[in-house]
């Protein structure tokens, strides 16, 4: 296992000041029937996702190390890696090659060059624009990072729960996404070290995670939901799944009609606007896939916000 707690914590330290703390949000009492719950707004994180903290804290470690090459970083991704990876290479000086599919959302692909990435659609899935940026970085030189399979990633990742942990030091359950498992195994390693049950909430359509712990290996799985864009890894790290099968992780898979439900509501009563994939945790919530036991202090991880609102906002 490659991922620690002093890992996690190393990287809180290299974050420190770069990163926007989390914020947390209560929620109505009686709203997940008589557990005491809130919402981690790491939506409103730099780039509009966690994973600004990874991306951070790779760049931040290689340039401390003396590895962070002229020819800067490069990396494949659905869209939100790509532009955490960005803001990164932008905050260090660097430049920053990203290869997307063309299936990721535009409103994705014009906010990476807006942070000044240079920026190549490849391919329906993340694993062609996988290929792609490993044949770049071999040619140029350039430092690959990753959306998700990485030590580095995952440890900056998990400062997320670190910050919650601080805020809240009584939670009994973080509920978290997963696509690939960078954030799942992240918010794991500092969740676990507590006695925080962890929940990972996966789409029917895309549970790479779910698929690994039924096979009990890392497996591919076909990639069909409407949060694939964020989720659709067609298979898991082998850290994820390593920290999945210890005591105090659920997994637990949903249907899409409850995404869009649960992002719905989040529009309607609080005026939040989250793509699916932070919707995806609160609506094992909101579907029953889980359900807390009364009393149990619970914490959903909003993960990120770069969407389009209009189909949100436009009901007829």
């Amino acid at each position: 296992m490659t991922l620690s707690i002093e890992d996690v914590r190393a990287a809180a330290q290299r974050v420190a000041g770069h990163i926007r703390p989390v914020a947390l949000a209560p929620v109505e009492q009686g709203t997940w029937g008589a557990a005491e719950g809130w919402l981690a707004l790491e939506f409103l994180q730099h780039t509009g996702t966690f994973k600004a903290r990874g991306a951070f804290n790779f760049v931040r470690s290689h340039r401390e190390a003396g590895t962070l090459p002229d020819t800067g970083v490069t990396i494949a991704s659905g869209g939100n890696a790509g532009l955490a990876c960005a803001w990164a290479a932008a905050r260090h000086s660097v430049p920053a090659t990203v290869f997307v599919p063309e299936t990721a959302p535009p409103v994705k692909v014009g906010r990476l060059r807006r942070l000044g990435a240079e920026v190549h659609q490849i391919g329906t899935e993340y694993d062609e624009a996988r290929e792609a940026a490993q044949k770049h970085a071999a040619e140029t030189g350039a430092l690959l990072s990753h959306a998700y399979d990485h030590p580095l990633i995952a440890a900056g990742a998990g400062t997320v729960m670190e910050e919650i942990l601080q805020a809240r030091p009584d939670l009994d359950t973080v509920v978290v996404s997963v696509g690939g498992g960078g954030l799942f195994t992240g918010v794991a390693v500092s969740a676990l070290e507590r006695g925080v049950g962890v929940v990972a909430v996966e789409p029917y359509g895309c549970r790479a995670l779910n698929a690994a712990l039924e096979a009990g290996a890392v497996v591919d799985v076909p990639v069909d939901s409407v949060a694939a864009d964020s989720l659709g890894a067609r298979h898991v790290s082998s850290d994820a799944l390593e920290w999945a099968r210890k005591d105090g992780v659920r997994s637990v898979l949903v249907s899409d009609e409850a995404i869009v439900a649960a992002r719905q509501a989040l529009w309607d009563d609080r005026r939040i606007a989250v793509e699916h994939a932070a919707a995806t945790a609160l609506s094992a919530l909101t579907s029953g896939g889980y359900r807390p036991r009364p009393g149990e202090k619970v914490a959903v991880l909003l993960c990120g916000a770069n969407t389009d609102p209009a189909d949100l906002t436009l009901r007829h």
